[in-house]
Parts: C-alpha cells; structure tokens; sequence
C-alpha cells in the first residue's frame, strides 16, 4: 500500500459540495450540477493541481451560490489558501448579486493578476463551462444562450475576455485547452 494521494480535507470538500449542491442543477439541462464541481476538481488534479487546488476546484462555487455559506467556515475546516482561492473564483458573495456584467467585468479585472494556483482551477471552470455550452449548442441550437442571464454576445465576450484574463502573465497546457474550446465555441456560435 502506497503513500495516500490526498488527505481527509479532500474528503470532506466532496461531502460539503455533495451536501450543499444537492438540490441544484445545471442551467438548462437538468444534469446535477454536482457534476460540474466534481469535473472541475478533475481537470485540476489531471493537470497538476496540489490537494488545496482540488478542494477550491469542489467548492469554487459555495460562497457564490449556496446561501449562508460563510467563507469564515471554509477557512475553519480547510485553511486560508482554500479560502483565499473559492473568495478569489467568485465573482459575488454577496446578496443580492450585482448586475451581470458590472459582477464580470470586475471579475475579469482581479483574475488578471491572480496567481497561477487560482488560474488553473478558473481554466479547468471555464473549460468545462465551454465544452458544455459547445456540446448543448450542437444539440439545441442558438436557444442554448436562452438559459443564461446574458445575451449570446455577453456571453461570448465573456469567454473571450476570460482567455485574455488567463493569459496575463500565466501560459499552461490547461489554457492551451480553453483557448481552443472557446475558439471552436465562437467559430460555431458566430
């Protein structure tokens, strides 16, 4: 029996996500949206990503949509960089959120200078994002942008901009991805 690859903590995260996400699904499909939280943690670990990157990757979406959580607890149950990171992915903790894209341009403003541990799990987020969007566009058609709080534009100026954003100062063969996901997304939306 080998060395354990990763430690209770990361146990723990799954179970908080589990439990916190369990009645959510994702926009427009009906698929658990446990899914994308746990496809997240896996690109992050497939690309080199440390234990506190896997747990950020689970929980990157609790202080934004889970309401009461509290990144006070985050912190308590899996330390400061954990927290540090889920605070440094969401674009709003608070309620109510503030408009669409005020909430994105200020995001997209801090992750340029985000260090490369958050980078890597917002690539892995986004990757999935796209690849989901991309798959849903092949089956349904321009309506897959009806699901979202933004227009088809806004949302494919998003992607854009999150690229631009990743690529400030940071090169991974996980941005490598994205890059061409969001470029076959925009050849095929546009």
């Amino acid at each position: 029996m080998g060395e354990p690859c990763y430690t209770k903590r990361l146990d723990e995260a799954i179970a908080l996500a589990t439990d916190a996400f369990r009645d959510k699904v994702r926009k427009g499909s009906g698929i658990p949206y446990l899914t994308h939280l746990l496809q997240v943690m896996v690109y992050v670990a497939e690309h080199g990503g440390d234990e506190d990157q896997m747990i950020a990757a689970v929980l990157h979406d609790y202080l934004e949509d889970i309401e009461g959580a509290e990144a006070d607890d985050l912190e308590a149950r899996f330390g400061a960089h954990v927290r540090q990171m889920v605070e440094a992915l969401s674009d709003a903790t608070g309620q109510p959120k503030p408009p669409w894209q005020e909430r994105k341009v200020s995001y997209l403003e801090r992750l340029r200078g985000e260090h490369a541990d958050v980078k890597l799990v917002c690539a892995a987020d986004k990757l999935h994002n796209a690849r989901s969007v991309r798959r849903d566009f092949a089956r349904v058609g321009v309506r897959v942008f009806d699901r979202f709080t933004a227009s088809k534009e806004q949302t494919l100026w998003y992607y854009r901009s999150v690229v631009e954003a990743l690529s400030d100062g940071w090169s991974h063969p996980l941005l490598d991805e994205l890059v061409s996901e969001v470029d076959a997304l925009l050849a095929e939306a546009e």
